[in-house]
């Protein structure tokens, strides 16, 4: 006597294919990844767009920017940093070295693309002597901070020569002296110089054009 072959018996394997519900539901569930993986991506690409922007403001308009490796700095560290160089009317920016190479293009400052390696952050001011003056003192109470270089205007600085433009006198301090070497009330000749970021040359060509009229 001959046995008859179930497909549906004890033993047997069924395999069930999914139902149209659940192929709509799969599919919806991909669309929205989707979106949101594009979403994402629109996002870190217009953030990564402000970056560049800010970054190219303050190579453009600085009169010194001072790079330096900051690796080890505490949280607490970084705040006294950052509070040093507000005080003297600066700023302290750290952003990625890719994003920082592709803002420097153009601008004063461009020569300081190889000084961005590693840990780097960014001190500035329009002062084309400030924030020299305050991480150059920073490095001195705290090693863990590495000065590495920077540029003043468009003059590129490795370490001794920020500690050299450290070394000189603000513009506070210079437009004081040269206030007490001719006499002149300090608001004409502040007035006279111009803008913030004035530099030791244009106080000499500021006075010279004094002399001459």
């Amino acid at each position: 006597m001959g046995v008859r072959a179930s497909s549906g018996g004890l033993g047997g394997t069924r395999q069930r294919t999914p139902s149209a519900g659940m192929s709509r539901a799969n599919e919806s569930r991909r669309k929205v990844t989707t979106l949101r993986q594009t979403w994402s991506r629109t996002v870190d690409r217009a953030q990564k767009e402000v970056v560049v922007e800010e970054l190219g403001q303050i190579f453009n308009s600085s009169g010194v920017v001072v790079v330096a490796h900051y690796e080890g700095l505490s949280v607490s560290e970084m705040t006294d940093f950052r509070a040093r160089l507000k005080a003297v009317g600066g700023g302290v920016r750290v952003a990625k070295n890719r994003l920082a190479k592709i803002a420097l293009k153009g601008t004063p400052s461009e020569g300081i693309g190889d000084l961005l390696k590693g840990m780097t952050v960014l001190a500035y001011s329009e002062d084309p002597v400030a924030a020299a003056k305050a991480v150059d003192a920073f490095a001195k109470d705290n090693k863990k901070l590495v000065v590495l270089g920077g540029a003043m205007g468009a003059t590129p600085l490795d370490e001794a020569g920020v500690k050299a433009v450290a070394s000189m006198p603000s513009r506070e301090e210079l437009i004081a002296s040269v206030v007490a070497c001719i006499g002149s009330p300090a608001a004409e000749l502040a007035g006279a110089i111009g803008a913030p970021a004035a530099n030791i040359a244009a106080i000499l060509t500021t006075l010279e054009e004094r002399e001459a009229a």
